[in-house]
């Protein structure tokens, strides 16, 4: 059957009957802002913090880790070891789990470099794959775009939780317990460690812990995704607390971590999977088996993000910086309605629709994903106004 693209001028093309894929949503919206010519358009579509220009931050702590690396000259360009830098790794590990982690001094948990974050829960997924006896995954509902992509990819069959209310726009936590506790025993559960993408709503620390009891209870697997860790609160330890709690019963579980929003790190790719295993001997055969699962894919990762921040991270000074610009990078982060201030982190599901949202990137020059979700660190206190302006159209004339 001939594909709906191929056309005379096709030829014998092998591939002419590929069939011309959709566009993903994401990056239609980033393309469709860039050719906007308005002087008033703004891009609350991609996940990414903006100044109040409007343009791309580059963290000053960032700017002077480069400098250091430019004048060592003992660094070179060779190839990293197949599960990264070992100290990129060993940092990152203490960041999420804390540098008093029993399981890290107890050499319980595997770290390995990945592709930032997208590419920490592939490797995970291939991994579970593999190795996991259990192949069915729970995603909240609704998740990040990208996370039933990443997981069916590697062979996981997709199943969805309970999670965000639309009517009181926060979180539906008894509907969220009743659905894991009737989850497929020692299925995996994907949890977002804070800023939950795409609503900004997460548990309490109390809820967090009856969440914990349920899942080791029926024991479920938790598989963590940390991409906001100190842009929640500015707190690193604060933000890290729900992993944390969930390392403290002795328990195993995975953590994907991201350096592109924390960091500013986006172009870099940085990222790390950590797996906690109940003993040191079983870390080291799980460890022995994402090297299997990495040398194919992409054999080994590139150095130069990871040695961003290795730098900022085992420097006491410059890991101080880092800290005080997250906290200026949170505060900024505005709000209007009252759901939309008790939601946290980066983004924030207004409750627009699609027609909405539709109409504001028509009339306003607004450009976000039809589901509503806003990025919130790509809003700067000049746009709030205009924003104000096009939500109030929005919702007053599409209804």
């Amino acid at each position: 059957m001939e594909s709906k693209n191929s056309n005379e001028f096709d030829g014998d093309s092998v591939f002419k009957n590929v069939v011309r894929a959709p566009d993903i949503p994401v990056y239609a919206v980033m393309v469709a802002y860039r050719e906007d010519p308005s002087p008033v358009k703004l891009n609350l579509g991609m996940g990414v913090y903006r100044t109040e220009e409007g343009k791309p931050l580059l963290l000053d702590v960032v700017r002077q880790a480069e400098k250091l690396l430019v004048n060592d000259l003992s660094a070179n360009k060779e190839y990293l070891p197949i599960t990264g830098m070992p100290e990129f790794n060993k940092l990152s590990a203490k960041l999420v789990f804390g540098d008093d982690s029993p399981a890290i001094k107890e050499n319980r948990v595997i770290t390995v470099q990945c592709l930032s974050g997208s590419g920490s829960l592939r490797i995970g997924a291939e991994f579970l794959a593999k190795h996991y006896h259990q192949r069915i995954v729970y995603l909240s509902q609704p998740t990040y775009g990208n996370h039933p992509n990443l997981l069916a990819a590697a062979g996981l069959s997709l199943k969805t939780y309970r999670y965000y209310d639309p009517l009181t726009h926060g979180l539906d936590f008894q509907g969220m317990l009743e659905d894991l506790a009737g989850a497929s025993s020692g299925a995996i559960v994907l949890l977002q460690v804070s800023g939950h993408n795409p609503t900004g709503v997460d548990p309490t620390l109390e809820q967090w812990e009856q969440i914990r009891q349920l899942m080791r209870l029926k024991g479920l697997l938790p598989y963590f995704d940390c991409a906001y860790q100190g842009l929640v609160s500015a707190s690193l330890d604060a933000d890290a607390q729900s992993v944390r709690m969930f390392v403290a019963d002795g328990g195993e579980c995975l953590v994907a971590q991201s350096y592109s929003k924390n960091m500013g790190l986006y172009g870099e790719r940085v990222g790390a999977l950590s797996i906690v295993c109940k003993t040191a001997n079983v870390a080291s055969l799980v460890e022995s088996q994402l090297k299997l699962v990495i040398r194919p894919m992409y054999s080994n990762p590139p150095i130069h993000g990871a040695s961003i921040v290795t730098a900022i991270l085992k420097d006491r000074d410059m890991q101080s910086q880092w800290t005080n610009e997250l906290k200026l990078m949170t505060d900024r982060t505005p709000g209007d309605w009252s759901h939309i201030i008790r939601q946290v982190g980066m983004y924030s599901l207004t409750g627009l629709n699609a027609e909405q949202v539709a109409f504001m990137t028509r009339e306003y020059h607004i450009y976000m994903s039809s589901d509503g979700r806003i990025n919130m660190a790509g809003l700067s206190s000049k746009g709030v106004s205009h924003i104000v302006d096009a939500i109030h159209a929005a919702v007053t004339l599409i209804v």
